[in-house]
């Protein structure tokens, strides 16, 4: 289809789930996995400030750097690891199409 990438995102049981997502509607990872009923909470509404959509970057993907929010939330999250970033941090653009992300372990 055209305007979308594809995603690949593992589930916190390993399954992987590859979705599909829009390059034209200015949406972010965690969107993309609520649109997908896929369990990640991002309780602050994808500002940077809650960790609920912390996930791990699998694949070599590149992704811009992270904002001093971003590190400044992970320094605050639980099971933070070196390739942790909040989903709602991660913009659905053609430079990350066929991306693998897995959705951090629940309690942030």
């Amino acid at each position: 289809m055209e305007n979308t990438i594809i995603v690949n995102i593992i589930d916190r049981e390993g399954k992987t789930h590859e979705l599909e997502a829009p390059t034209d509607m200015n949406m972010n990872i965690m969107e993309v996995c609520k649109s997908y009923e896929l369990p990640v909470e991002g309780r602050c509404g994808g500002m940077a400030m809650c960790a609920t959509c912390q996930c791990y970057l699998e694949s070599d993907t590149e992704l811009p750097e992270q904002s001093d929010m971003e590190l400044d939330m992970l320094d605050e999250a639980f099971f933070v690891e070196d390739n942790s970033r909040l989903g709602c941090q991660i913009h659905v653009t053609e430079a990350i199409d066929g991306i693998t992300l897995r959705l951090a372990p629940e309690g942030n």
